[in-house]
Order: structure tokens, then C-alpha cells, then sequence
């Protein structure tokens, strides 16, 4: 296990399981058991060493720290996705009443190995940003997730935006947390959706759905219509509208060769 003197610029990454305390002796048992077996296995799939972390573990939860070494993106993007997967097939198994869902925060910072666990605010922030409303209120618009990720802004631009995973900025949804004293701008992501998660009361987003720009904080653009065939304003364009006094019907006989065809359906006029 890694350690070092003094604060020291690291990364941080604490995972918590949903509903714990709702679950009966036998089921926290489970899930204190299964959980860092979960861990270290999609460690291991991500060519990842979690000996050499230092991990404060607190029944359904965890906090790894470790010293930045330039490993960050791939645990950002590799790990999770592996740590998803494996929930996945840990779950698949299991009634609804026994699933292993986490929320996920990674921060980086300057951390201390102190006597009782580790000092720094860096690891204060990491324990908000794991309280965020956002994760639990995703988790909870989408029952059929496993995993709910929340980066700090720090870690967003330095891995996702930067360009170093396979990750876009636009994989992820652009959240505010306040939890007591902490306030600040996070990332959400859901990676069972496949698409970011929609954050709409969120600033930047509200009412939107979409997520933001990464530097802005203003949500992405809408994708423009077609323009109008012909020239805009003279309504000849491509209209989704159904129109019953408008259907076009072609009866062919006898077999026909359409390769290399295209075969587009719509109403002029409106």
C-alpha cells in the first residue's frame, strides 16, 4: 500500500450503495462482502492496482485515495465502465429487492494520511459531491441503472474535456451541487443510458433536458430543421405532419431489383 509524507496532490474516488439501510442484517451483510469484491475486480479489468490505494472503508461505502501518477483518465473511463459491467452481471442474478446499485464521485486534491483517515478538503469535497442530490435523484428516475457517476468540475476538464479518455464532454450532464457548506460545479453520468442523464432543474439546463456546454454552462444547441426545398419561406419543404388527403400509394407487380435505391416518404406543401 502506497503512502506518503505530508499533503500530497491526489485522486480520489468513493463509491456508496443505494439503499443500505432499507435492506435486513442479512442483506448489508451481502453487500459489505460483494462490494470491494466488485472493486477490485473492475480494477483488475482496467489494469489498475487497488493494493496500492489507501482505502477507508465504512460498511456500504469506500474512499480510495491514491497519489496522481497520470493513471487518472483510464480510471475515470476504464474503471467505471468495467465497475459498471460488473454490477451488471452481479444484479442480473439477484431480485430487485437484492441489487448492489452505487453512486460514484471522483475528486482530486492535496490528502494527508493522518492518524483516524485522511485530511484535506479535497476529501471533505469528495464526501459532498457523494451526497449530491443529483445522483439520487437520478438513480431514482432510472430504476433499471446500476451506476450513477459524478465527477468534479477539476477532474471533468482535466481527463473528459482535456481529451484524454474515449469519454466526450458531451457524455456528460453539467450539474450544481450544494450539500451544507460545499457548493460547486459537477459532471453526471449514468453509463447504463448510454446518453447523458437529464439534469432539468438544474442551471445551465433548466428546462431543457440537454446537456451543457462544458465551458459555457449554457445547454447544447438545438439541432436546426431542414430548410425548406425551394428557398425559405415558400413552404415547398419536407413537412412531418401527417396528411390523410395527401397519401401517395405505388403498386408494383412482379419482382423488382432496388439496390442502391432510396425510398423516402413524405407531403409537400404542408
Amino acid at each position: 500500500m502506497m503512502e506518503w509524507p505530508g499533503f500530497c496532490p491526489c485522486i480520489c474516488i468513493a463509491v456508496d450503495a443505494e439503499a443500505y439501510g432499507r435492506k435486513n442484517d442479512r442483506g448489508q451483510s451481502e453487500i459489505q462482502h460483494d462490494l470491494p469484491r466488485l472493486l477490485d475486480r473492475a480494477a483488475r479489468g482496467a489494469g489498475l492496482d487497488r493494493s496500492q490505494w489507501q482505502i477507508q472503508r465504512k460498511g456500504d461505502e469506500q474512499l480510495a485515495v491514491r497519489p496522481l501518477d497520470g493513471t487518472e483518465p483510464r480510471l475515470v473511463d476504464d474503471y467505471v465502465r468495467h465497475l459498471a459491467a460488473e454490477l451488471r452481471a452481479y444484479n442480473a442474478q439477484r431480485v430487485p429487492e437484492a441489487r448492489m446499485r452505487l453512486r460514484a464521485v471522483v475528486h482530486q486534491g492535496p490528502v494527508e494520511l493522518a492518524d483516524n483517515g485522511f485530511a484535506g478538503s479535497a476529501v471533505v469535497a469528495t464526501a459532498r459531491l457523494l451526497n449530491a442530490r443529483p445522483l439520487y435523484d437520478v438513480l431514482a428516475a432510472h430504476p433499471e441503472a446500476d451506476l450513477a457517476l459524478l465527477l468534479s468540475d477539476d477532474v471533468f476538464r482535466s481527463t473528459v474535456a482535456g481529451g484524454h479518455t474515449t469519454l466526450s464532454t458531451g457524455d456528460f450532464t453539467r450539474v450544481t451541487v450544494q450539500v451544507k457548506e460545499y457548493g460547486a460545479t459537477a459532471w453526471l453520468r449514468v453509463p447504463a443510458l448510454g446518453a447523458p442523464a437529464a439534469a432539468p432543474h438544474e442551471p445551465g439546463n433548466a428546462g431543457t433536458g440537454k446537456p451543457a456546454d462544458p465551458v459555457s454552462g449554457e445547454p447544447a444547441a438545438d439541432r436546426p430543421e431542414p430548410a425548406a426545398a425551394g428557398g425559405a419561406g415558400r413552404g415547398t419543404g419536407i413537412s412531418n405532419a401527417y396528411r390523410a388527403d395527401r397519401i401517395s400509394v405505388t403498386n408494383v407487380a412482379g419482382p423488382v431489383d432496388a439496390r442502391g435505391a432510396v425510398f423516402g416518404f413524405g407531403s409537400t406543401g404542408g
